[in-house]
């Protein structure tokens, strides 16, 4: 089968379109026939083994997984002797992050607890753009952000493929959502039910009066202090989105301090992803209260010049690779 593959660690130029053995679905596995895959950021920290403990997970000095691709979408052909949720011919959609990726292939083996059927009202590529991005909106809202109807929510960093899911998810469990974005975004966002816009080109939203029951910050372009500020007194801030390795570490350090010193919370997503977000997910689009937002679509051969346009890090909503 054909396969984009990398062999070190390194831009996106070493990607390599090449020929490779044909994978086998062991007991509990999908053989899956991709029909498309989307981008994420965790595919070119992959790719460059950047920032460097991301090589602790990835390989080291090499990367483990040869090839790259999370988000999957497409048929399954053949099935492990142990499954029993699917069956060949089955249309599927799933996130391989926590299996070893793989997703950039022309055949993928999926752990059966890793996919679930596709929406049936949605083609393969829209399927493709949900997994990673959705279930971090997901966790973000509903795990460690405990969202409730009426609540105050401020998504920042609300273009992209994390922000634009954040914003209809937070909408389908009835909060009243601001989106911060860029000029260019702002109708974009209204189109998606965001009930205020903030235009980051023109506001500083920490400087504004309004406070907020739970902000995602996908952006990670303000300070803790200032996101501290802006929360209401039983407020809670989810870090989804860091910029450096010293942002991070300032949240996975203070953070907690943070949090024990008042009645404000503020922390890092950690995401503990189960088959339910499939299905929970699969509910939403299906009902319409979730539409994938695409902003490119690039073919098989097309990944590197795909991941290059996603560092840029100007994607509105999701980039996807069809096959």
């Amino acid at each position: 089968m054909k396969a984009i593959v990398y062999e070190r660690y390194g831009p996106p130029d070493i990607l390599e379109l090449t020929e490779v053995e044909k994978s086998t679905p062991k007991d509990d596995e999908i053989l899956v026939k991709v029909r498309a895959a989307s981008l994420n950021a965790g595919d070119w920290h992959a790719l460059r083994g950047t920032p460097f403990l991301q090589r602790l997970e990835s390989g080291f000095p090499k990367p483990k997984n040869k090839i790259l691709g999370a988000d999957v979408a497409g048929l399954v052909e053949a099935v492990g002797s142990k499954v029993t949720r699917f069956q060949p011919g089955d249309e599927v959609y799933g996130d391989l992050y926590w299996c070893g990726f793989g997703a950039f292939a022309e055949y993928v083996c999926v752990p059966e607890d890793a996919a679930a059927l596709k929406p049936a009202n949605i083609p393969f590529e829209a399927a493709a753009a949900v997994p990673q991005a959705a279930f971090t909106a997901l966790h973000a809202l509903r795990d460690q952000g405990q969202v409730q109807p009426g609540q105050k929510v401020l998504i920042n960093g609300a273009s992209g493929g994390v922000g634009t899911f954040a914003v209809q998810i937070a909408k389908s469990f009835g909060a009243e959502v601001t989106g911060v974005c860029s000029t260019r975004n702002l109708e974009m966002m209204r189109s998606l039910g965001a009930d205020q816009v903030i235009d980051y080109t023109q506001e500083d939203f920490p400087q504004n009066s309004q406070k907020y029951d739970l902000i995602v910050d996908i952006a990670a372009n303000h300070s803790l202090s200032d996101l501290k500020r802006v929360l209401t007194p039983q407020g809670i801030c989810v870090i989804v989105g860091f910029s450096t390795l010293m942002h991070m570490l300032k949240v996975t350090l203070l953070g907690p301090l943070i949090s024990k010193a008042g009645s404000k919370k503020l922390g890092m997503l950690m995401p503990k992803e189960n088959k339910q977000d499939l299905a929970d997910m699969k509910e939403l689009l299906e009902s319409g209260k979730v539409v994938p937002v695409i902003d490119r679509l690039y073919s098989f051969s097309e990944i590197p010049e795909a991941i290059r346009y996603l560092e840029k890090g100007h994607a509105r909503g999701k980039i996807v690779i069809t096959m």
